[in-house]
């Protein structure tokens, strides 16, 4: 394995920080994740850890934003996140950093603890998995009109159609969905009870886990206007800070496009008392990194062959590829 780290360099240029991001960690899809790709087993999870605990140097946020540049970070630091805070991070994710010692960050979308509602994307999960795509499209059609394209799958809900509406116009569209679907969203959601409650993110908290904002409902922040970005990032901000009762110093863009990341976004963020942004287009960090731009790998591997690709090679081809056409434009 040492050798792979140098023949990697001939891939791309410095890596200073690598960033891994997790979701679901679950022996089984449900109707709520199953086709987002959002879930890796516990046994799957338990092995990455390994590895990255075995090749690479565990580093916690506040590591991270004492030396942004990299320059006074431990041979190949490496940081582990956690998006959408799912309860199962409670069961796994939680213990078994723990166990390793991996300091983590995990971010939340406070609008889901305790389970009264559904994330956006675990409703239309359910319905595509439940009932079919045509009652998606049903719903997507009373917002944009009836000429609208269909989609055709979960993935061009979440890349081609909520990018192109406006908050207000998501809610519209989340209504019709449980009204046509004949959804219960409050009782679906108490019974799915798939996000992390009030009671645990203060555990979390007291573990000594860093929390961090991932916007109040899950929204793609590109649709965002002056008066969501409140809504959204400040009001999730002062929640997850009530509740935990720590300062939450770090974001995580939703879908993790650096399209959603404006520059609007970033000013509001300095300006809400955020310290660091990150985004999740699974590029390498190089040296000198902007920390409102920090990037992480979705892990999704089988065995360290795969995860050593993920983490090392293909990081370093994008960010060859994306200083190329930066270049070029």
């Amino acid at each position: 394995m040492p050798g792979r780290f140098s023949i990697a360099r001939l891939f791309g240029p410095s890596y200073s920080l690598r960033c891994v991001v997790f979701h679901d960690i679950s022996a089984s899809e449900s109707p709520f994740t199953r086709g987002i790709g959002v879930s890796i087993t516990p046994d799957k999870f338990e092995a990455a850890l390994r590895f990255l605990t075995r090749y690479y140097t565990p580093v916690s946020l506040q590591e991270v934003l004492a030396n942004c540049d990299g320059q006074g970070l431990p041979p190949r630091p490496l940081m582990v996140t956690f998006d959408d805070g799912y309860a199962s991070v409670m069961e796994w994710a939680a213990p078994l950093c723990s166990k390793f010692g991996v300091p983590a960050v995990f971010f939340l979308n406070a609008a889901f603890l305790d389970n009264h509602r559904l994330a956006p994307d675990s409703l239309v999960c359910f319905v595509a998995n439940v009932l079919g795509m045509e009652t998606i499209n049903a719903a997507v059609r009373i917002v944009k009109g009836a000429d609208t394209p269909k989609l055709n799958c979960m993935a061009e809900v979440s890349s081609r159609f909520f990018p192109t509406i406006s908050l207000a116009e998501r809610g519209v569209f989340l209504d019709a969905l449980a009204h046509l679907g004949r959804i219960n969203e409050h009782q679906l959601a108490e019974e799915a009870r798939l996000y992390i409650t009030r009671k645990q993110l203060c555990e979390l908290a007291s573990l000594g886990f860093e929390i961090g904002n991932h916007t109040y409902t899950h929204v793609r922040c590109r649709s965002l206007t002056t008066g969501d970005l409140a809504e959204e990032v400040d009001r999730n901000k002062a929640d997850l800070e009530a509740a935990s009762g720590k300062k939450v110093r770090s974001f995580s863009v939703p879908y993790g496009s650096s399209k959603d990341l404006s520059r609007d976004l970033v000013a509001h963020l300095r300006l809400s008392g955020h310290e660091v942004a990150f985004l999740s287009e699974s590029a390498a960090n190089l040296r000198g990194a902007n920390q409102f731009h920090f990037d992480r790998v979705a892990m999704q591997a089988a065995n360290d062959g795969t995860l050593f690709f993920q983490i090392e090679v293909l990081p370093r081809l994008r960010a060859t590829r994306n200083s190329f056409f930066r270049t070029r434009n």
